[in-house]
């Protein structure tokens, strides 16, 4: 048990990453379906510049400005030039998904430099390491993870507990009443939406770099669509969207854990259940009725202020 939960937080530190960077756009009022295409796009280009230097400090910047890059693209088209979001946000997924293609097309079957591997090797934590159970579970894991850790903290704290993440959840709820008390309604939707693809970025290079250190083109295999349902289940708080992501970490190995200990069930039904189970988390969302569990008043609304 402690092996497969251990396991499942590995499993769901990628998708951690995801829904915390759709939770933070999503805050800000913008609705990015295009989490798949930021994921895929911080994945080819932290592969690629790990695999070129050999430096992780490079592989997880190059990620960052990849999912930062291709969020600031959904924000030109869908803040500054007020076109429709859902829209905008698969294309941007169509458009990272030839990205990858395209950039990882000469590094198929390319492994990760050995340092990097080294570098995100599984360190303990000493003295909480040592703890009975818990211990292995969430405190002898690699860098990556405890950086989620770190990324949930912060986002708690930003949206919760600071002047600009007030404004940010203000704009989310009423951008006209956020303008006229005297908040960049422009500038704090960029902002969020620049830093959400950058975590999107860090969720694909966590795939590209530890999970499968060998570059593969369809890496990131629908976890972008499922951040965006976990953001949902998660009720737009980082700390509920922690448990999510372990939780469908742990129903993406169930087939493996099954198989290993001799209960034989077809892949492709093992496969389906997190996606299954992503459907029913959409439809239960539609019976929420607590205000604090629905989402932003204006989210996927276009701000223009002359309508105000």
């Amino acid at each position: 048990m402690v092996e497969f939960l251990a396991a499942a937080v590995v499993a769901g530190t990628p998708l951690l990453f995801a829904t915390l960077g759709e939770l933070i756009t999503e805050k800000s009022g913008s609705l990015n379906l295009g989490v798949e295409g930021m994921m895929l796009m911080g994945a080819v280009m932290g592969f690629t510049g790990g695999y070129v230097t050999g430096s992780p400090y490079v592989a997880l910047l190059a990620a960052l400005l990849a999912g930062g890059a291709g969020a600031f693209i959904f924000a030109v088209i869908t803040v500054s030039l007020r076109a429709n979001q859902v829209v905008t946000g698969l294309t941007l997924t169509i458009f990272g998904t030839g990205f990858a293609s395209f950039v990882g097309e000469n590094k198929i079957g390319f492994a990760v430099p050995d340092a990097i591997k080294g570098f995100f090797a599984e360190r303990n934590i000493p003295l909480l390491g040592d703890i009975p159970f818990i211990g292995p579970v969430f405190f002898k894991q690699d860098v990556f993870v405890y950086l989620g850790y770190i990324c949930v903290i912060f986002a708690a704290i930003y949206l919760n507990r600071t002047r600009i993440g007030l404004n940010c959840r203000a704009v989310g709820e009423s951008a006209g009443s956020a303008d006229a008390s005297g908040i960049n309604v422009t500038r704090y939707r960029y902002a969020n939406i620049i830093a959400g693809g950058a975590l999107c970025g860090l969720g694909g290079a966590y795939l590209a770099l530890v999970t499968v250190p060998i570059w593969q083109a369809d890496v990131v295999t629908g976890r972008g669509w499922i951040a965006v349902a976990l953001v949902i289940f998660a009720s737009w708080k980082p700390s509920k969207a922690l448990v999510g992501a372990y939780l469908f970490g742990a129903l993406n190995i169930l087939g493996l854990r099954l198989q290993s200990v001799g209960i034989h069930i077809s892949q492709y039904l093992v496969d389906m259940i997190p996606y299954v189970a992503t459907i029913l988390i959409v439809i239960i969302s539609t019976h929420k009725n607590k205000k604090e569990d629905k989402g932003p008043a204006d989210l996927s609304k276009s701000y223009f202020r002359e309508e105000r």
